[in-house]
């Protein structure tokens, strides 16, 4: 069976009175949240803003958000399965994470400059050159305390299953420093997962259009997962096992009946 995000993904994605209303509504919450942001960084204290935005426009989106767990606040790297350009705005608005995201997404025109209020770090996976810097960047966030995000797949994925870990980036928290815990995340779109997915062809303008048009609201489940042991983390590879292995194993005890058939590891 084919994925409704695939099988659309023929047709480009058409503008509807509802994507516009939604559309229209976010642009608004950009203009009248973007003066206090704009304050907050003049005096240089982090600002609230950001996460406001990132819940706000999830909610208008028609983002509904639960979480199961324990969420760690500090000091903590989420692992986590990625589906959707949605993720995003769950993840940064509901444990104000900031993210790790290739390098195109900096120089896109607006989202750029939105993705760097979030103090995203950018990475170039292909430029083996630039991996010791890049690993600096993302052990230097870490060290600031702040939770950072990072989606080790490299892409979204079909939501009912998981894709190969990339496990070179991970490489920035090995050693893992004392204070620092890793734990892996669960992003569970139910159901309708293979509809919210993006994934090729589709292109982002489309996958954005289409999400934006839909009538019923898109229910996401954030599992918190209990932080991965210390001989977890002592290679970079074995650690992208053990949060692989926590998230197929969180995704195959899901009441979803496509999950538990179709999951891989």
């Amino acid at each position: 069976m084919v994925s409704p995000s695939i099988a659309s993904a023929t047709d480009r994605a058409r503008i509807t009175w509802r994507s516009v209303f939604r559309l229209a509504l976010m642009v608004l919450t950009l203009l009248f949240l973007i003066v206090p942001h704009l304050f907050y960084r003049a005096i240089g204290r982090p600002s609230p803003m950001v996460m406001a935005f990132l819940n706000a426009v999830g909610w208008i989106a028609g983002l509904r958000v639960t979480t199961t767990g324990t969420r760690l606040r500090r000091d903590v790297l989420f692992v986590s399965n990625h589906v959707s350009w949605l993720d995003i705005l769950a993840l940064g608005g509901a444990a104000r994470s900031a993210f790790v995201s290739k390098a195109e997404v900096g120089t896109t025109p607006l989202v750029g400059w939105l993705a760097d209020q979030n103090h995203t770090i950018y990475v170039q996976r292909e430029a083996k050159r630039e991996i010791h810097n890049q690993t600096n960047d993302l052990r230097n966030a870490l060290a600031r305390g702040r939770p950072v995000t990072l989606f080790p797949e490299g892409t979204t994925g079909p939501g009912d299953g998981l894709l190969p870990f990339r496990p070179s980036l991970l490489q920035a928290v090995i050693p893992t420093p004392p204070t620092l815990q890793v734990q892996p995340v669960f992003l569970d779109y139910g159901v309708e997962a293979p509809d919210i997915a993006w994934l090729d062809p589709e292109s982002g303008l489309d996958n954005f259009k289409r999400l934006l048009a839909r009538k019923r609201p898109i229910t996401l489940t954030i599992h918190y997962l209990d932080p991965l042991p210390n001989d977890a983390e002592a290679d970079r590879k074995l650690l992208a096992e053990a949060a692989r292995a926590a998230i197929a194993g969180a995704m195959a005890q899901t009441p979803n009946p496509s999950a538990i058939s179709r999951h891989r590891l």
